[in-house]
Formats: structure tokens, sequence, C-alpha cells
């Protein structure tokens, strides 16, 4: 069966962040992701979570300055201690939610930086941080997003993603394959599936409408299509629900239940 995780940071935004783990356990999801979980003490954060029986499945690193734009640090050159202190953040969080899967933003590219250096700076602290949470037990994901939503983000490809998880080759380093992100920047979807979930490199799913990143059962992504290639292809891990409900979002999950039957 395939396992739906609820997104709490687009999802539910109708209810205060720590009210949305229980208005997630009452639709069904047994588990949940979120980008960032900062705004709470991780202990409130579990308590919600333990009371709604559900599972954190992933959380994000801190991104950096929000305020003033950034989208991440791990590709940034000279930030690197400013990223290290994010993924211990993030690192206890998710053994304080019991949390398997961290997603490692990478950042935008900031204006003349060669991307060759770009790339070293990502590897080496990739290197350097799949060797932190594997003490911890934790996967690390990196995630292709389109330049439409987040211009100048340094990661927009799967084959880009894969090449990158390939050279640092760390065995709990994988990719996050969002196919709202992956229709937008390239399309062919299947295809991408049926040549990246075989490898065991991807280590999370993600879905959403396209183009107006709505309930998954609008637009011009045909998700019965998905699922049931999901399951011949024998896909076991979670798919998380990141897109912004159109409404109230309760009642725009009929999707869901279709998804499941």
């Amino acid at each position: 069966m395939l396992k739906f995780a609820a997104n709490l940071s687009m999802m539910y935004t109708e209810h205060a962040f720590l009210d949305r783990y229980a208005a997630a356990a009452a639709d069904g999801f047994a588990g949940v992701e979120c980008m960032s979980p900062y705004e709470a003490p991780a202990a409130f954060v579990r308590e919600r979570l333990d009371a709604a029986g559900l599972r954190q499945v992933l959380i994000n690193t801190p991104v950096g300055a929000a305020a003033r734009g950034d989208r991440g640090l791990a590709a940034l050159p000279g930030r690197q201690d400013e990223f290290r202190a994010g993924l211990e953040q993030a690192l206890a969080y998710a053994d304080a939610l019991a949390c398997p899967q961290v997603h490692v933003m990478a950042g935008l590219a900031p204006d003349g930086a060669p991307r060759a250096a770009l790339l070293d700076c990502y590897r080496e602290n990739l290197a350097w941080a799949a060797s932190q949470a594997r003490a911890c037990n934790v996967t690390l994901l990196i995630e292709p997003i389109n330049t439409r939503d987040i211009p100048g983000y340094i990661l927009n490809r799967q084959d880009e993603a894969h090449a990158v998880a390939e050279s640092v080759n760390a065995p709990n380093l994988k990719v996050q394959m969002d196919l709202y992100h992956c229709q937008i920047v390239e399309g062919d979807v299947s295809a991408k599936l049926r040549r990246y979930l075989p490898t065991g490199r991807v280590g999370h799913l993600q879905i959403a409408g396209v183009p107006l990143r709505h309930e998954p059962d609008q637009g011009e992504l045909n998700y019965s299509w998905i699922y049931a290639l999901l399951r011949e292809l024998d896909y076991r891990g979670w798919i998380g629900c990141e897109y912004r409900p159109a409404g109230a979002t309760s009642d725009g999950l009929g999707w869901l239940a279709a998804a499941r039957a």
C-alpha cells in the first residue's frame, strides 16, 4: 500500500503549527513531514506527534537567514560554519522526533559564483553531513527544485542530483524526488521514475498538482497513472503531500481515498 505523509508546512495552515498534527491524524494520515519544525521546541513537537499517533518522516535543515532570502546553505562557500550549525540542529530535532530523514537545502547561487565552486562546496558539506547523520541513523536527502518557484536554486534536475549523490558516495545520502518540480523542469515523469527508483537512490517522493501546486488530482499530471506505476515498481517509501490546498485542507482530500483504493 502506498504511504502518504501530510506536509504540515503547506497543509492545514488554517490551524496553528502544533495543532496540525491532530488535524492530519483526524483525516487518516499516518505520517507527516514539514520544512521547519524549529518554530517550536522539539519536546513540544514530539508531544503533539505522539498524542496524534503519527510518524514524523521528514524535516528540512534550516534555510539560513530566511528574511534575507536564504534558501539553504549547503552549497555556499564561506558559510560552512552556519551550515554545520544548522545540520546539527536538524539532527537534534530528528533524534527528538525519531525522524529518519532530513532534507539538506542547497541554497541560491550567489551572483557571479562559478558553478564548479558551488558544487565542490556542496559535495564537501554533504560528505561531512552524511558522516554526522550516519552516527544518528539518519538518511540525508537532496532535492532538485524548479527555478520558477525558487529562482536561482542550485539543484534543478534529477540527473544533477543523482550525480552529486553518486560522487559523495555515502550510503545514507539519497535523492528526494518531487514530481511537481520534476514535471516543471523536465517532464517525462514516468520515465524518470522507471529510471531512478530501481537504483535505490531515491529516498522520498513528493507530489502536488501542476502547475498551481494544489491537490494532486488537479492539473496536468495523471497521478492515477503514477500511483499504479509506483505499485508496479514496488515503491515502499513515503510520499509527501507537499501542496497548497485550494480551499480548506480536509475538504480537498477526496484524492487520498481514491489513491488508496
